[in-house]
């Protein structure tokens, strides 16, 4: 396929999962357009990568910048799949005292951004050659709640529901719909982010579990996912660490 057949979106592009899948489909022979609100990020990683990666700065939360973005995305060719990588987790207390604004938080970028960048590129993905791919990296907080979860599970849990019914709708239609569900993935920021900067809090996330998941290994199956035939649909993939065989059920080495 020629490059302008193999252009994929992916959002979140400027660190953890987003960023490895930008160089893993890039590797790959994709050309990515990589989408995230830290332009200097996202300089970095287009400088580091090469040729295969331009980027634009987007706030998928925010209704003007993802138009911007995405009037910008099509005036420079057909796109074939989109990979929503953007997400983040917000606290972790319980519902009776849970914040209002880390649940809205979480529900503006983990579903509503999700859902706002995918309709924007659903015409063009199904007017691709051979049909697009929308892709959506959920988690396994979508399937298991957990205690202290509920609002990063809830929002998780919509961004699965979500893939599952556009999959429906789109029956007949040149699009599959595919959702990487990924368990513990230990990743710079992400921890770090949901308690508020606390290095020791992200840090006890991952103590002791030998070998997490790094955002390399969830790149890997998004590369996978996305290379097989236009006409196979991976409707969904779960993916944790060996040590993990659930949320509640962690192994860690004794210190």
């Amino acid at each position: 396929m020629t490059e302008t057949t193999r252009r994929v979106v992916v959002t979140g592009a400027s660190s953890g999962i987003g960023a490895a899948t930008v160089r893993a489909l890039a590797a790959a022979g994709w050309h990515v357009v990589a989408l995230a609100r830290r332009e200097e990020k996202l300089r970095a990683l287009a400088e580091q990568v090469g040729s295969a990666v331009t980027y634009v700065v987007c706030d998928i939360t925010d209704e003007d910048s993802t138009q911007q973005a995405v009037d910008k995305i099509l005036q420079g060719g057909g796109v074939k799949a989109l990979a929503n990588c953007a997400g983040a987790a917000l606290g972790k207390d319980p519902v009776a005292s849970a914040s209002l604004d880390d649940w809205r938080g979480m529900y503006e970028l983990n579903v509503l951004g999700t859902l706002r960048i995918t309709q924007k590129l659903l015409s063009a993905l199904t007017s691709a050659p051979g049909g697009g791919t929308v892709l959506i990296i959920s988690s396994t907080a979508g399937i298991e709640p957990y205690e202290g979860g509920a609002g990063y599970c809830a929002s998780k849990s919509a961004e699965r529901i979500m893939a599952r019914v556009l999959r429906l709708g789109q029956i007949g239609q040149p699009l599959r719909v595919i959702d990487i569900a990924p368990g513990l993935v230990k990743t710079d920021e992400f921890s770090v982010k949901r308690f508020g900067g606390d290095a020791a809090k992200a840090a006890a996330v991952y103590q002791g579990v030998p070998n997490p998941l790094t955002a390399e290994d969830v790149a890997d199956s998004v590369r996978w996912a996305l290379d097989q035939p236009d006409t196979v649909d991976i409707d969904s993939i779960v993916l944790r660490p060996r040590a993990e065989g659930s949320y509640t059920k962690l192994y860690r080495e004794s210190c």
